[in-house]
């Protein structure tokens, strides 16, 4: 027990700019009769909550289908001036529950939760990433993403609320910025 308290006190400094919350991930509820082909293409961030290595702007996801089934995923952003991305590659991990995703942006690491909890494919998708740690807390993210630049601040109300109402905190949801993307990219 005291190695585990040890190993919890190191680690909550490498997730300082997360989220960190007491106790294992809530089980929020997914998106009902997902389609994955539906869901892809290009999706642009609206709002999120900290993560570490999101510090830019402009930031959007790309996600298209691999000839294996899985899935590519280029996330991009505007940092410092300069256009920076990355490819990952994505999975469904429970065939019966297409909505819950793995995503991995390294061959060495194993896939992170992506759940789609709320998606009209058309415009707007709520994604949610949560990994425990020992089970003493849990490190999570949300993302509200759009198929558009920006969202009505009434859509982005209703997405928290649906966020809220799965036991997801979002009092420190920021919004991205979205300014000025289109003559960088």
């Amino acid at each position: 027990m005291k190695s585990s308290i040890a190993l919890a006190v190191l680690l909550v400094p490498l997730v300082a700019a997360q989220v960190p919350h007491w106790g294992p991930c809530p089980e929020p509820t997914v998106q009902p009769g997902f389609n994955l082909r539906q869901f892809m293409g290009r999706w642009f961030e609206i709002a999120r909550l900290p993560a570490q290595f999101e510090k830019g702007r402009c930031i959007e996801t790309n996600f298209s289908m691999k000839s294996d089934s899985s899935i590519r995923v280029v996330s991009s952003e505007i940092y410092k001036g300069e256009i920076k991305k990355i490819e990952g590659t994505g999975v469904t991990e429970d065939m019966k529950n297409p909505a819950k995703l793995g995503i991995s942006y390294s061959y060495v690491l194993p896939y992170t939760p992506y759940w789609i909890l709320s998606t009209d494919y058309v415009n707007t998708a709520l994604i949610y990433s949560c990994t425990d740690v020992l089970r003493l807390f849990h490190v999570d993210f949300a993302w509200i993403m759009s198929r558009t630049r920006s969202l009505p601040e009434a859509t982005v109300q209703k997405a928290r609320e649906t966020f809220e109402n799965n036991n997801i905190d979002t009092t420190r949801m920021i919004m991205s910025k979205q300014q000025g993307c289109d003559k960088e990219l």
